[in-house]
């Protein structure tokens, strides 16, 4: 390969919006770093911070099972709007959102103000290292660097300058923040140099937050100047900051001590030391798998802006696959990324900042197994087990069922369905734990060892299905009714309707993956799992997205709902089920892009690598690529333009560039099955399989090939090769080296 391929991006400005600040985090808090010289912002972020208001007691599933028969007679009698009734009354209700807490201003006066000196004509840099998780910015003596730390929680900043001069303060007005917004700030000396604290809370609301900043200044003197603090003729100057909600008065003493602490360490160089205790988590982690497509030194050299504007290229593809590790893992701990991931500088923040569960989140976090971040898998965990008893909920009150039913959306609190509408009956959907479920399922194969509290929460999927799926067509197989579609509807009947595919996929793994968890249930399961329908395929040969008769494809949308079984399911695929497979291939082709919606072209991608494609691969990702879908902060956007703050594009890149790639399952490998011919060479290292082996695969422009497995489980498996199919023996702990044909 031509060098290291770069693990970071640069710009040569500071950056003039939130939306191309460079990003840093550790899955609870984060920082937006502008990195300006002489009127820096580092605004803060928390997973915990959504926006509360008066629960009016609609925030609660609606209580719908008793009118749940009536709406099944009406839609098997062929009532195709009797879905349009089954609801409460109440109006769409978003879920709490997403909000920023405040911005860490460091204001420099003006040159000839002070004996502080810079000179606007130096030359500029800023930077981040997706290896430490650092932000850098420098300009003549001046130097900021900003991390947040996964060993201490703590967003750290520390800058450097001969004779450096900063107005510093904690400032909440930042986009959208509500007039209701009750501030409070403090600034009081201290022996390192001042603390700052600012209080804020909700409008009609006992929630608060409360951000803490200490100053350790070096050199020079601290100064009260209200709302924050004066340093004049320092050298260094140290940041630490939390943010914390709550109810009632933060401890801030308490806080403050806790920061003051950080500080106590028996080495001269407090940042160095916070830093080292970082990367020992952050660096392991982000190190494990590295993507190198040979690309060219001198485009790898340019800044990510200049990258993005011109034709993508191996260059391109190597950054936004380093930078959608990086930030998938900095917004990973206390909960996954949400649909700005961990950040946002806007109270504005689009969907409510949600977690979006029908396709969102699960394509985000899509290769956290594969390209080896259980941080990710265990974040996701976190957010799966905490909201289980207001799936139960979910499921007793709107289908009068035992057992578990995601929401499609979240805020991260609750747990409970109550986003929905008309066009939108997302009430409806019961496929979205076992979607949710199956990161989990395929962290356990990876690593070999199950967890119980996700084999116990198959249980509960399997008992919902076992009470929700009564109801029987003229042959005798089980109807799901209703049944939805995210977010589409047929050509001729309304939203809520019965037997979707994806529907019909989830409840089949669902059920089959629970009785091969549960044996003493086992025989009861599969055989509810063996009276669903097969799937339908239309009068065009395409996988009906529906597979009641009758019902008419609406090809142009967004979603790719009914390829679940291909993606992230394996129960359609090339080498089974073939028929299913080309009818999944004709649906695909036919599917349009609706809005352009980032998250539906590397939807698309993904299926297209599943089932063989590489030039549906390349074309999805040209889609993205040229559709000016990322900011100078590597960070993408929901719509083409740059239009509308989203984590989508970015988190997702990495899963499409690993799938086409390799790909497994617990008892096969595939290897380069969809490679685009834009990518002649590469090499992909330290990628897992859900085999049990670690993987490094290297395919050159002259159409050869080689993988080395180290499996940690001895094992047959069969490997499947652009040459074919074999099988293949694996010994734990005995490497094995494989020699391929890439084309």
């Amino acid at each position: 390969m031509s060098g290291t391929p770069v693990h970071g991006t640069w710009e040569p400005e500071p950056a003039a919006r939130w939306e191309d600040a460079f990003l840093s985090g550790n899955g609870h808090h984060g920082a937006l770093v502008f990195g300006d010289p002489d009127a820096d912002q580092v605004i803060v972020t928390h997973h915990t911070l959504v926006r509360p208001d008066r629960d009016d007691g609609r925030r609660r599933p609606p209580a719908l099972a008793a009118a749940l028969p009536a709406l099944q007679d009406r839609l098997l009698a062929g009532d195709t709007a009797a879905a349009e009734d089954f609801t409460d009354g109440r109006p769409l209700q978003w879920v709490r959102p997403f909000h920023p807490a405040f911005q860490l201003r460091l204001n420099r006066p003006p040159e000839g103000d002070t004996h502080d000196t810079h000179d606007a004509r130096a030359p500029y840099r800023r930077a981040v290292d997706f290896t430490t998780g650092e932000t850098t910015a420098t300009r003549a003596g001046w130097t900021s660097r900003v991390f947040v730390s996964r060993a201490d929680d703590v967003i750290v900043q520390h800058v450097t300058a001969p004779h450096l001069t900063l107005d510093l303060s904690l400032d909440p007005g930042l986009p959208g923040a509500p007039a209701g917004l009750r501030i409070g700030h403090g600034a009081v000396l201290t022996p390192e140099g001042a603390l700052l604290t600012l209080r804020a809370r909700y409008p009609g609301s006992d929630l608060a937050y409360t951000g803490v900043t200490l100053a350790a200044v070096t050199g020079g003197t601290v100064k009260l100047v209200p709302p924050g603090v004066l340093v004049e003729g320092a050298t260094e100057v140290l940041l630490l900051t939390r943010v914390h909600r709550h109810t009632g008065e933060l401890d801030t003493v308490a806080e403050s001590r806790a920061l003051r602490d950080l500080l106590a360490a028996p080495h001269p160089a407090p940042y160095d030391d916070l830093l080292a205790r970082h990367l020992a988590r952050h660096r392991t982690a982000y190190d494990r798998v590295t993507l190198d497509l040979a690309a060219d030194p001198a485009e790898r050299a340019l800044p990510g802006s200049a990258l993005l504007a011109g034709a993508g290229g191996p260059a391109l593809l190597e950054r936004l696959f380093a930078a959608g590790r990086y930030h998938l893992l900095s917004a990973s701990g206390l909960l996954p990324p949400r649909l700005t991931g961990l950040w946002t500088g806007d109270w504005n923040t689009a969907w409510s900042g949600a977690f979006t569960t029908n396709a969102n989140l699960n394509l985000q976090t899509a290769s956290a197994a594969a390209a080896a971040l259980p941080e990710v898998t265990e974040a996701h965990a976190a957010l799966v087990h905490r909201q289980l008893p207001d799936w139960r909920d979910n499921a007793r009150e709107i289908f009068g069922a035992r057992g578990a039913v995601a929401p499609s959306h979240t805020d991260g609190e609750s747990g409970h369905t109550y986003h929905f509408s008309r066009e939108y009956p997302l009430h409806l959907w019961t496929a979205g734990a076992d979607w949710l479920l199956k990161p989990l399922l395929d962290h356990d194969e990876t690593h070999g060892t199950p967890d119980p509290r996700t084999t116990a929460a198959l249980a509960e999927v399997a008992l919902f299905y076992e009470d929700f799926l009564q109801r029987t067509d003229d042959d005798g197989h089980l109807v799901v009714v209703p049944s939805y579609s995210p977010e589409n509807r047929p050509g001729n009947a309304s939203w809520g309707t019965l037997n979707a595919a994806m529907d019909l996929s989830a409840a089949r793994h669902a059920l089959r993956t629970a009785a091969d968890h549960h044996p003493e249930h086992a025989d009861r399961w599969r055989a509810l799992a063996e009276r669903l329908p097969a799937h339908r395929v239309n009068a065009d040969g395409a996988l009906a997205e529906w597979a009641w008769p009758g019902l008419a494809d609406t090809y142009d949308h967004r979603h790719l709902s009914h390829l679940y079984g291909v993606w992230p399911l394996e129960e359609i695929n090339p080498y089974d089920t073939a028929d299913l497979a080309e009818a999944a291939r004709r649906a695909l082709a036919l599917r349009g892009a609706e809005n352009d919606s980032a998250h539906g072209h590397l939807h698309h991608a993904l299926v297209a690598a599943r089932l063989r494609d590489g030039a549906g691969v390349a074309h999805a990702l040209d889609r993205v690529l040229g559709g000016d879908y990322f900011h100078a902060s590597l960070m993408s956007a929901h719509y083409p333009h740059r239009d509308v703050y989203n984590a989508d594009a970015a988190h997702a890149l990495p899963a499409v560039l690993v799938e086409m790639l390799v790909q497994s399952t617990p008892g096969r490998l595939v290897l380069l099955p969809a490679l685009p011919a834009s990518c002649p060479q590469g090499e992909l290292r330290g990628v897992r399989t859900r085999f049990g082996a670690s993987l490094d695969l290297t395919w050159t422009a002259d159409g050869r090939a080689s993988a080395r497995l180290r499996p940690e489980r001895t094992h047959r498996i069969e490997l499947r090769t652009p040459s074919g199919a074999e099988p293949l023996d694996l010994a734990a702990g005995e490497d094995r080296v494989i020699s391929v044909k890439a084309r």
